[in-house]
C-alpha cells in the first residue's frame, strides 16, 4: 500500500513541480504510526541538456525554491488529501549523492560513478558500483571493477550518484591537520 500511496502522491505533486519550473528528482514517504514523513527532492530540469546549477549543492535549486514548493505542495495537498494521517512536509536539493530515478536521469549523468541496488538479488550480489556507461531502451550499463554489467531499470531498487571527493590535501575545504612540531 505504501508503494500506491507513493506513487499517487508523485502524480498528484510532479506536474504542479513541472509547471513551477522544477523536477522532481525523489519523494519519500515515510509513515510512522499516526504520522508520516514527507520528503520532496527538487531540482531545476536541465536546459539544453545542460544542468542548472549554482545551489550549495551544485543542483539549480536553493532555500527560497525550497519555501515556495513548500508553499504551492502544501496548498495542493490540503484540496486532495490524499495522506490519511497527519505529516510533515519536507523539500530539499538532490544533494550531491542524489537518486536517479527515471531514465532521463539514468541518461543526464553517463559518465559519473553511481551506486545501484537491486530489488532482487543476481548471482548472490544486490549491489553495485561503478561508471554509468549507457542507459538505454530501458537499461543501464554500468562498467563496474573493469566488467560490463546490464542491469534493467525495472531491477532497480534505489540508485544513486557516488560523490567524487577530494583527495585529502587536495581541492577545497579544510586542509588535513599536521602532526608533529612547529
Amino acid at each position: 500500500m505504501a508503494a500506491d500511496l507513493r506513487n499517487k502522491l508523485i502524480a498528484l505533486v510532479e506536474p504542479l513541480l513541472v509547471q513551477l519550473g522544477y523536477e522532481l528528482v525523489e519523494l519519500q514517504l515515510s509513515p510512522s504510526g499516526r504520522h508520516a514523513d514527507l520528503r520532496i527532492f527538487i531540482d531545476r530540469p536541465p536546459v539544453d541538456g545542460v544542468p542548472v546549477t549554482g545551489g550549495p549543492d551544485g543542483s539549480g535549486v536553493g532555500i527560497e525554491d525550497c519555501e515556495r514548493v513548500s508553499r504551492e505542495v502544501s496548498a495542493l495537498m490540503d484540496v486532495h488529501d490524499p495522506i490519511p494521517t497527519a505529516y510533515t512536509l519536507e523539500v530539499s536539493t538532490p544533494g550531491l549523492d542524489r537518486v536517479l530515478r527515471t531514465p532521463e536521469h539514468f541518461s543526464r549523468f553517463i559518465g559519473e560513478r553511481v551506486n545501484v541496488e537491486l530489488a532482487v538479488p543476481r548471482e548472490g550480489r544486490r549491489r553495485f558500483t561503478g561508471e554509468l556507461r549507457v542507459a538505454e531502451a530501458g537499461a543501464i550499463t554500468l562498467l563496474v571493477d573493469g566488467t560490463e554489467v546490464v542491469i534493467k531499470l525495472s531491477d532497480i531498487e534505489r540508485a544513486r550518484l557516488v560523490p567524487a571527493w577530494p583527495e585529502p590535501g587536495r581541492g577545497p575545504g579544510p586542509k588535513p591537520a599536521r602532526k608533529g612540531k612547529r
